[in-house]
C-alpha cells in the first residue's frame, strides 16, 4: 500500500475516470478513485518496490502451476494493477500492490468479480487507518482473499505475513446489532520467519512461498 504524496496538485475532490485520464501520467498513477472522490497515493520506499515485485513473481508461478494441472482454474497474477470494484464504470478502483485473477480477455479492464486475491505491502509508515479503510473497500467489493505484507521496522525485510479470508454472513450478534459492513475479512493465516517452511496455504489454490524466495 502506498503512503499519501506531501506534494500533491490542486485538483478537484471529485473526478470521473475521463478527467483522470486527462491528467499527466506521472500524476495520474498517484491517484486511486473511490466512488470518483480522489486519493492519493505513492511508491513509497524501495523495499516496497522490491517485496511486490518478489510476491507478484512467486504468486505467478503457483498461478501458471494451477493453470496446467486445472486448465478449467485459469489464474494469473499482476502488481499494481486498478481494479474496478464495479460490475461497470471506471471511477471507483483501488491499485493493491500485488493480485490474483480470473483469466480475462486481452487489455480487458479488471474487475473486482475476477479478483480472486489481493494484497498490500505496508511499511512502517502505513497508517491503521488507512489499511483498514482500504481492506474494507476490497472487502465490500467482494474479493475473495486479502494479504498483508509488513515489512521490518530495522532492516530491509518482510516481518510477517498476513492472510484474510472473505466473511460474508456475520456471526452471532445480540439482538438489535448490525454488522457496518456486508462483509469483512477474518484473519486466517499468518507466517514469520521464524516459520522454516514459510508460508504455505492452500486458497484460492495451493500456494508455498519459501523464505529464500522473499529475501531482499
Amino acid at each position: 500500500m502506498a503512503n499519501p504524496h506531501p506534494c500533491t496538485p490542486d485538483l478537484p475532490e471529485f473526478l470521473t475516470w475521463e478527467e483522470l485520464e486527462q491528467l499527466p501520467e506521472e500524476i495520474a498513477e498517484q491517484i486511486e478513485l473511490w466512488d470518483g472522490r480522489v486519493v492519493w497515493v505513492r511508491r513509497g520506499p524501495a523495499e516496497r518496490q522490491v517485496f511486490t515485485g518478489l510476491l507478484f513473481a512467486t504468486l505467478r508461478q503457483w498461478a501458471a502451476k494451477e493453470s496446467s494441472e486445472r486448465p478449467e482454474n485459469c489464474y494469473r497474477s499482476g502488481q499494481e494493477t486498478n481494479v474496478f470494484l464495479d460490475a461497470t464504470g471506471k471511477s471507483n478502483f483501488l491499485t493493491p500492490d500485488f493480485l490474483v485473477h480470473r483469466c480475462i480477455g486481452t487489455y480487458q479492464d479488471l474487475r473486482a468479480a475476477d479478483t480472486v486475491l489481493v494484497g498490500e505491502v505496508l511499511s512502517p509508515s502505513n497508517t491503521s487507518t488507512d489499511i483498514e479503510a482500504k481492506k474494507a473497500r476490497y472487502a465490500t467489493a467482494g474479493i475473495p482473499w486479502y494479504w498483508e505484507v509488513h515489512l521490518a521496522r530495522k532492516e530491509s525485510a518482510i516481518a510477517t505475513v498476513r492472510a484474510y479470508a472473505l466473511e460474508t454472513s456475520p456471526g452471532d450478534l445480540p439482538a438489535g446489532v448490525r454488522p457496518l459492513r456486508p462483509a469483512n475479512y477474518l484473519l486466517v493465516g499468518e507466517w514469520t520467519p521464524a516459520d522454516e517452511h514459510g508460508i504455505e496455504i492452500d486458497f484460492p489454490f495451493p500456494i508455498r512461498i519459501p523464505w529464500t524466495e522473499l529475501a531482499y
